[in-house]
């Protein structure tokens, strides 16, 4: 039997492993590659964002997979996490997309707007366009 302060130091371990915090140093790309991701299309989206990271030699980019995000209707799903910014959710994807992404995104900095989820008056929309006034 392990004591509390045993089972303690493991928990504080286990939570440095999988922290997702805003204060870590390097990028970290997570494709959703449960059941209903795979069926989707998530492999090859997987597969785009490695080799298009290899291809650019980032090495402070860490791509993972996870299981279920919850949106089976938005997969395939990736979600960009980079230094000190939110989290970036990204849906429908497909590898073509995916390379943008890294490019544009991860590399550049810069958000590709038109593949992220927005919620607009309670309704999730993955296509929207803010008008101009």
């Amino acid at each position: 039997m392990k004591s509390i302060q045993e089972l303690e130091e493991i928990r504080k371990r286990t939570l440095d492993r999988v922290n997702q915090r805003t204060d870590r140093t390097t990028t970290r790309i997570v494709v959703g590659m449960a059941t209903c991701g795979i069926a989707a299309g998530a492999r090859p989206v997987l597969l785009a964002i490695m080799e298009e990271v290899e291809k650019l030699g980032l090495s402070d980019v860490t791509v993972a997979q996870t299981g279920c995000i919850g949106l089976c209707k938005m997969e395939p799903i990736v979600e960009v996490i980079r230094p000190g910014e939110k989290k970036v959710t990204y849906v429908k994807m497909d590898a073509d997309k995916a390379r943008r992404i890294v490019n544009e995104h991860v590399v550049g900095g810069k958000v590709v707007d038109e593949y992220t989820l927005h919620i607009v008056q309670g309704k999730m929309l993955n296509d929207y366009k803010v008008e101009k006034e």
